[in-house]
């Protein structure tokens, strides 16, 4: 098989998938839910609401190699050894998993082959929000940055395949990049409010991103819910798929919207708002933009099935569980009209 043909066994059009993060701290509701809702392309969860060592950034420390973090008043920094955060960090994906496993095997898909999304810190993102031991921005040592990157990379490797087997399942990676914008343009700010953390130039971003995709066995999604999401720089990236908040894209990332659907990506539409609307939504509402969007492209609609994904905009973990619910499932209805008629939609 080809790397082609396997990307698409793994990802293909037509699906819809969660972002990330879910309200609340139970793991197996959680998981429960998402695969319920999500019988193509459920994922991972993650439960921030639980504290440190449970949000995007700390449960990194429980997949580095040879690397581990530990708590500051400002976030997480550099460790000599492991501490209490590695710790904990580990303890939480491992109820993570067993929770996935339970739900995957209740739902009779253990073994099938089916697909399973995992979301990890992308290393630009994680290197601009964890710091070094005297409280710079590990973004600001070259050496360190790529350190961190190598350690990801191989850690990543390493829960993906990990994931695998414990579900006899495909895997997909999501990286989440929400800083690639600030890292690239360099207005993160550094130890004091009157200096900022240097640009980095993009040759050298794109060989960090890199060097933690290409370690990857499957295909990787980049995921950003930046307001300018870069696409441009994603483009030129080994990401088999790219993932952005639909809302945030301007006219003048038309462009590189159709040059990536050209290059034959995968697009991860976030279609589903984040926060409960005013009045109830149907999925024919959240499907319009992303059918405009083909149409005004120019290119033909049966793309919506073979190279669009559905997804919330961003992370539900900040959402009533009500709406959570009522987005994925938004989600999965918006992406089986996408598969089954993509020509037929119509709207006033």
């Amino acid at each position: 098989m080809s790397d082609i043909d396997a990307d698409q066994a793994v990802l293909h059009g037509g699906m819809a998938t969660g972002v990330g993060s879910w309200p609340g701290s139970d793991p197996r509701e959680a998981a429960a839910t998402v695969v319920g809702e999500l019988g193509q392309l459920p994922h991972l969860v993650e439960l921030p609401g639980r504290g440190v060592g449970s949000d995007m950034i700390g449960r990194v420390s429980a997949l580095l190699v040879d690397m581990r973090f530990d708590s500051t008043t400002r976030g997480y920094r550099l460790a000599v050894r492991p501490g209490a955060v590695a710790r904990r960090a580990h303890d939480l994906l491992r109820a993570d998993l067993d929770a996935l496993e339970e739900a995957w095997e209740t739902a009779g898909f253990a073994g099938t082959g089916r697909t399973v999304k995992v979301q990890v810190t992308g290393p630009l993102t994680l290197a601009a929000e964890v710091e070094l031991p005297l409280g710079h921005r590990v973004l600001t040592d070259s050496g360190a940055v790529r350190d961190l990157s190598e350690s990801l990379a191989e850690g990543v490797a390493a829960h993906a395949a990990e994931l695998g087997r414990r579900l006899g399942a495909r895997v997909l990676v999501q990286l989440d990049e929400p800083l690639l914008t600030d890292v690239l343009e360099g207005t993160l700010r550094g130890v004091s409010m009157l200096n900022t953390v240097r640009a980095m130039p993009e040759p050298e971003a794109l060989h960090i991103l890199d060097t933690v995709i290409d370690a990857q066995p499957g295909p990787v999604l980049v995921h950003t819910c930046a307001a300018q999401p870069a696409l441009g720089f994603l483009r030129r990236s080994s990401a088999a798929a790219i993932g952005f908040d639909l809302s945030r894209v301007g006219v003048k990332d038309l462009d590189r919207i159709g040059e990536l659907l050209d290059d034959g990506r995968h697009l991860v539409l976030g279609l589903v708002p984040t926060a409960a609307p005013d009045k109830p939504v149907t999925w024919r509402e959240i499907a319009e933009p992303g059918v405009r969007l083909i149409d005004r492209l120019g290119f033909p609609r049966r793309l919506l099935a073979e190279q669009i994904l559905v997804s919330p905009a961003c992370g539900l973990a900040g959402a009533p569980l009500s709406w959570a619910r009522t987005a994925l499932s938004l989600a999965a209805e918006t992406a089986g009209a996408y598969a089954d008629e993509p020509e037929s939609l119509t709207f006033e």
